[in-house]
């Protein structure tokens, strides 16, 4: 049995996968439980087999995160994020973060830009929508996330409805701004958002392994 207490990027799960040996990985932060998901995923092709505890798979569990949260709730944004497969801004880091929660991109070459907006608080408005609204188009980004605990107000609802489209070459337009709740999100993943051409993943792929169950050798 290996055991990484501080796991990281996921490096020495998985090498222990990769040989064979069962494995316990500890992390305090999301963005590193999305990761190691992520690079077990890639590097053995979706067959590797495990079970991750401490994570939110149901409404209830997403408010309970947000709850025991500290007040700056950046452990839930960053599994908020990590749902519709989108990168924290500056790294999930505290302070000041000008309206962008997150980020991901999008189209042929990946030349379109979302932000994203997370939002766990009962107390929805209206105002909320123009504030995203002003963010992507100060950061000549393309299209507006806003992704929320609790179901968005009438007046949310026609706000972005009424915010415009944006259109990729050869793909119907999208909303320029969309809301998405984090049910919707646990339910569709990424195509809970309606944009076209998405990349996969926000963190690099792992390479594949190809023969596990195999000591390397040192070259030394």
């Amino acid at each position: 049995m290996v055991l990484d207490p501080f796991c990281g990027c996921g490096t020495t799960v998985e090498a222990a996968q990769k040989l064979g040996r069962n494995w316990i990985g500890i992390d305090i932060t999301h963005l590193a439980i999305g990761l190691i998901e992520t690079r077990l995923y890639d590097a053995f092709a979706g067959q590797a087999e495990f079970t991750v505890h401490g994570v939110p798979t149901d409404v209830a569990g997403a408010q309970e995160l947000f709850d025991r949260d500290d007040r700056t709730k950046k452990e839930f944004e960053k599994w908020a994020l990590r749902l519709i497969k989108a990168y924290a801004h500056r790294d999930g880091k505290k302070g000041a973060d000008g309206g962008i929660d997150g980020t991901f991109r999008f189209g042929p070459a990946q030349e379109y830009r979302a932000i994203v907006s997370v939002k766990g608080g009962r107390n929805l408005d209206v105002k909320m929508m123009r504030e995203l609204d002003a963010v992507v188009t100060e950061q000549k980004a393309q299209v507006g996330i806003f992704l929320t605990l609790h179901p968005p107000t009438k007046p949310m609802l026609d706000w972005a409805r009424g915010a415009g489209t944006f259109t990729v070459e050869g793909f119907d337009p999208v909303p320029r701004i969309q809301i998405v709740t984090v049910e919707q999100a646990l339910e569709g993943g990424p195509r809970a958002v309606n944009t076209p051409l998405r990349h996969g993943d926000p963190y690099r792929k792992a390479p594949r392994v190809t023969d596990p169950d195999r000591q390397g050798a040192l070259d030394i």
